[in-house]
């Protein structure tokens, strides 16, 4: 014996079961009152039963009726979320993704996440516009990428700012610099030698400028750049010193720099992804999203337990 109904009459009657009128019932899923009492009749008719008591002001469910709408919303909620895992593994076969990133945490950082991403999702192409803080900020607000890592954002009203590392300032030094030696460095010492800083368009430079505002010994900078790894790059050549964040040095192997921690005061700034709100991830960058909030913290971690693994 067949049931001689379909999944939109199941809808139908869901939505009239719930809203208890043929007017807001056929608003909501779209389609002329006639439409829908055809649709209550013809599932009645299959079910021999009646589902529904009509009266001139209200529809009520009968208590087969009842019953009934109890296993129809089990029986829509779980299609709904098959449907939805079927377009998520879809989505995340292939496509792209898009982020904004601060350049301080692209170099060591986030290479090594995306690589994680690719061996899941081979054919998702990831895109990373690496810009300064406020540049990826502005991306982030426009729509022009998925989502953002950056350090500012927090208290706009339209970003969403889930903080996932703290991130220190430390001097940046050849490991033949006499400061190589020290366990830790305070700013004041930093006075007798090249001293390399970021210029006023840096974002760093404002977190910094913030924190030594009432600092005496603050050292003068010998030469100012905009990005983190311009800064590392002079140092390694051999052309003065930096605070920059730890997030930015390679690992304890490198065979020419090192990272000396900064005190007296400690700086610091909180590493956070940044969405627009009320905005959506595609399944895609939902996962690059995800991988970002649950590893990224530890990666820095392992980078500097485990130097083989770079």
């Amino acid at each position: 014996m067949s049931i001689n109904f379909d999944l939109a009459d199941l809808q139908a009657f869901a939505a009239l079961a719930e809203r208890g009128s043929f007017h807001r019932a056929a608003e909501s899923i779209h389609i002329s009152q006639p439409a829908l009492s055809r649709r209550i009749e013809k599932l009645e008719n299959a079910l021999g039963v009646r589902l529904f008591d009509r009266s001139t002001r209200r529809v009520n469910l009968t208590a087969v009726g009842r019953d009934f709408a109890r296993k129809v919303r089990l029986i829509l909620d779980d299609l709904d979320q098959t449907l939805l895992g079927i377009r998520e593994v879809a989505a995340t076969r292939m496509g792209e993704v898009t982020i904004a990133c601060v350049p301080s945490a692209v170099y060591y950082f986030l290479p090594q996440v995306i690589s994680r991403y690719h061996e899941r999702y081979p054919r998702i192409k990831v895109k990373v516009l690496d810009d300064g803080a406020n540049e990826v900020l502005s991306a982030v607000v426009n729509g022009e990428v998925d989502f953002g890592i950056n350090y500012i954002g927090r208290e706009e009203p339209d970003i969403e700012f889930l903080s996932f590392h703290e991130d220190r300032f430390v001097v940046a030094c050849r490991k033949d610099h006499p400061l190589a030696k020290k366990p830790a460095v305070r700013w004041a010492e930093l006075g007798p030698h090249d001293f390399l800083s970021f210029s006023k368009r840096s974002g760093n430079r404002l977190l910094i400028d913030l924190a030594l505002a009432n600092t005496e010994g603050r050292p003068q900078s010998r030469h100012e750049v905009v990005n983190v790894t311009t800064l590392i790059g002079l140092v390694e050549a051999g052309l003065g010193v930096g605070a920059v964040p730890s997030l930015a040095m390679p690992a304890a192997d490198h065979p020419t720099l090192c990272s000396v921690d900064l005190v007296e005061p400690v700086v610091k700034r909180h590493l956070g992804l940044i969405t627009r709100k009320g905005r959506s991830l595609s399944p895609a960058a939902n996962q690059m999203f995800k991988l970002l909030a649950e590893l990224g913290p530890r990666y820095r971690e392992q980078a500097s337990q485990e130097p083989e693994a770079r």
